[in-house]
Parts: C-alpha cells; structure tokens; sequence
C-alpha cells in the first residue's frame, strides 16, 4: 500500500520537542500547537511512546496544544526505580499544567487509558475530560499479559547490532497488522542505541505496574467517555461495567473493524471521533 498524503502531511508537521522534570525524573514529549492554548495530552500504551500518535496529533491543534507524553520508563524520558498509574498520571498533569493553565483533555490507549481514568480519579476537577481508548480495566494490560507469556520473569532486552535489524522485529503488543507505513514509523521511534548495538526504549519493568482493576475506579468529576475496537482487548462486558463504576452516564463508541491498536489501522475514524469528543468538552 502506497503513503497516503494525509499521513505524510501530518508527520512533516513540526512539533516542539520539550522536556519536565517531574517527581525526579526527566519526561520527555512532544507539543504542536500554540503554547497557551486548552491542552490535549496523549498518553501511550504499555512498551510504546509518544511517537504513536504523531499522524495524529497536527489534526487535534487548531486551537489546542497537543501534548504526546513519553510517560517515564518509556521512549525518551528517564526510568524509574518503581512505576505506577498514580505517578504516571501526575506526570500527565505536571506536563499539561506547564504547558497551559486551562483544564486539560485526556485521551490514554490501553495502558494509558488506566492513566487518563487515575486522572480522573484523584484529579476530576482539575481536567476538562477524559477518554480511554480499549482499555481493558479488570485484566492485566494487554502489552504486559503479551511480553509476560511463556516467562516467569521479566526479561532483559536483546541487544541488536545495528538499528534496521531491530526495526525489522518491531511489533506491537499483542500483535496486530495495521498500516505499514504507520507501523515503520512508529518502529523507528521505538528503538534507542545501548552499549553494544541497538534495543527498544521502554523499561520491561513498566509492565509490574499496568494494571486496573475495578477497585481502581471511582465516579469522576469530570467528563469520561470509552472507546473501544470491534476485535479491541476491551470487550463489550469490560466496558459496560466500568461505565457502570464510573457513573453510568459513560458513553462507549465502538469503532468497527478496529483492533486493539486502533491508530494503527482505523486512524482516520479515530482522528474524528477524538475532534468531536475535545470539541464537546470545550462547550460551556
């Protein structure tokens, strides 16, 4: 399949490539937009990074920053002794209040989806809204229940002697086929040069702190909606439910022949449904 224009358009857009202290730690991200302006944060899945939402991030920032956070153990922000959603969502919030002093926007995939609903949880006044992107709240993370099978520990990354070659074995957890061209992409922001060669960014111990269970969840005091792909990891029982947690006033779309990773392969139906739900949330 030949790059689509939309797609080529969308990464030459230039972004801001900032960095925050937060909690000791240095978090790195990327922000288009005017600085300033209502704030959208990004947040990734486990194992991934900021990297995978810059198709579409230029379509979100008339009229907002746009944050794409490397939450800490992950891409190029520092590693930590110990992660947890509770300090990932205040890395979240430490980088949206830096960048704009208005209530900002949430909107986490999988494991970053139990990041943006921590959020909401302890800091519900303090944001405009929320959404989790097939997050499946009760199980362990997708990515972590995928690198932890047939392993009884965590395992160190291999390293690799030139970068192509671990590019060449990039893919995401759990498995889906996407687009191509989103997928090099991605997968050549995902690797960092170590001693020896080449390896992938992410800490493998981000994965002992990846999941929500119910108990996690309370009613926000904020906006939250649910998404969540047709084939997607978060099931139509998982959703119900948490919406029920939440308040029972939780809008859950579906969007069809979408995986888990649904700005792989489903990122235009994506794309609109994110500007029509930071559209609502900025109505008085």
């Amino acid at each position: 399949m030949s790059t689509p224009t939309w797609f080529t358009d969308a990464i030459a857009q230039p972004h801001d490539a900032l960095d925050l202290e937060v909690d000791g730690a240095r978090i790195a991200y990327r922000a288009w937009g005017k600085p300033g302006d209502p704030g959208v944060v990004l947040v990734h899945g486990g194992a991934a990074n900021a990297a995978w939402w810059d198709h579409v991030a230029p379509f979100l920032a008339v009229e907002h920053r746009v944050i794409a956070i490397d939450l800490s153990g992950h891409g190029s922000s520092e590693h930590r002794q110990n992660y947890s959603l509770d300090t990932w969502a205040e890395e979240v919030l430490a980088v949206a209040g830096h960048e704009s002093d208005a209530r900002p926007v949430i909107i986490g995939h999988s494991m970053g989806g139990f990041v943006a609903l921590t959020a909401a949880r302890h800091h519900g006044p303090d944001v405009r809204g929320v959404a989790a992107i097939d997050s499946p709240v009760r199980e362990m993370s997708p990515e972590a229940r995928s690198w932890l099978k047939n392993t009884a520990r965590l395992p160190r990354h291999r390293v690799h002697p030139d970068k192509e070659t671990v590019v060449a074995r990039f893919k995401s957890l759990p498995e889906d086929e996407g687009l191509e061209y989103i997928r090099r992409h991605i997968a050549e922001q995902s690797v960092r040069e170590v001693e020896g060669g080449w390896s992938w960014a992410f800490d493998p111990q981000i994965f002992l702190s990846s999941q929500m269970e119910p108990e996690d969840l309370a009613a926000a005091g904020c906006e939250v909606a649910l998404v969540r792909g047709e084939r997607g990891m978060a099931t139509t029982d998982i959703t119900e439910s948490v919406a029920e947690i939440l308040g029972g006033h939780v809008p859950v779309t579906l969007i069809p022949d979408a995986g888990h990773h649904i700005m792989l392969d489903q990122p235009i139906a994506l794309i609109a449904l994110m500007q029509t739900l930071i559209g609502q949330w900025r109505m008085p």
